[in-house]
């Protein structure tokens, strides 16, 4: 006896069908609430940058009507671009979040660092981010980490358990199998949590122009005062240049990330508008950690290094 068989529908033929975006927001709503109800102290790191923008929008999301229940924790170098701390303390006042600062300066001022002879901040922001979750008891930490910027990114699972050091041990990560989590963890430790572990830049930008997410506005083209390191575009400034032969050039430019401004590159662009920014990364075969910051360019495994460390 033979039944007959029928094509299972389109998604496009389908009304009840997920786009891929849908999906990606099911699944990070999924780990914000997983995470609600699992761990006591969870905090969501904080920067102003368009990947965490979207995380804050996602955790919104998924406890709306009620607010976030979790506090905000921005790890600042003193070397930030400005118009990212507007940003920042803009839309914490406009939710009414909780947010923690944690200040490089105030380390390098009482001794606990030593400010670097390049004048990047960026690699010195793992003792401040140490020393805020043990000062504030978090145990979960939400990143806004994705597979496809960096190669040690790759190795994270969405719940990344960390030593009572804040140390990362790749080999110590646990399966995660049908959207099963664990957060076990022994006194002292802590889990990283990356809800955009499986989104991509594109989906990032395409989901920020769904959702009409505001952004600040250096992730677009705008005139800024630049000079040239190492192939890259960098922001001048009394920190780490420029050096005597690296003129100053007024460049057409936008940041793919941001970050401390003294190794955060930018590239040439005209893109000013979210659809000219996906149309521009589409197209584009090189990662934005990859082409436009310089402390990941140290050595092959600059990042993994610095995650073995405590580093986001």
């Amino acid at each position: 006896m033979t039944t007959a068989t029928h094509p299972l529908p389109l998604a496009a033929d389908n009304p009840f069908a997920l786009s891929h975006l849908d999906a990606l927001e099911a699944e990070s709503v999924h780990v914000f609430r997983e995470v609600a109800g699992e761990f006591e102290r969870p905090v969501i790191l904080f920067s102003g940058g368009k990947d965490s923008i979207v995380m804050l929008h996602l955790a919104l999301k998924a406890f709306a009507p009620a607010p976030v229940p979790f506090a905000l924790l921005h790890v600042d170098t003193g070397h930030n671009f400005p118009e990212v701390i507007e940003y920042r303390d803009r839309v914490v006042a406009r939710h009414g979040l909780r947010l923690h600062v944690a200040h490089v300066q105030d380390f390098i001022d009482d001794g606990r660092l030593r400010e670097r002879p390049d004048g990047t901040r960026n690699p010195l922001q793992t003792v401040p981010l140490l020393d805020a979750i043990e000062g504030h008891k978090f145990d979960a930490v939400f990143g806004g980490g994705r597979r496809d910027e960096e190669k040690a990114r790759a190795k994270e699972r969405v719940f990344s358990l960390r030593d009572e050091f804040g140390a990362w041990d790749p080999r110590r990560q646990r399966p995660e199998l049908w959207n099963l989590y664990n957060g076990r963890h022994a006194p002292g430790e802590h889990v990283r949590v990356f809800p955009l572990s499986n989104w991509t830049e594109l989906d990032v930008w395409q989901y920020i122009e769904r959702e009409g997410i505001e952004l600040p506005q250096i992730y677009f083209a705008h005139e800024r005062d630049v000079f040239a390191r190492d192939g890259m575009w960098l922001t001048a400034g009394q920190w780490g240049g420029p050096r005597e032969n690296e003129p100053v050039q007024r460049r057409l430019i936008r940041y793919r990330t941001v970050g401390d401004m003294s190794c955060t590159g930018a590239v040439d662009s005209h893109a000013v508008s979210i659809a000219d920014v996906i149309t521009e990364i589409a197209a584009s075969r090189l990662t934005e950690r990859g082409a436009t910051r310089a402390d990941d360019k140290l050595s092959e495994a600059a990042m993994e290094d610095r995650k073995r460390e405590g580093y986001f």
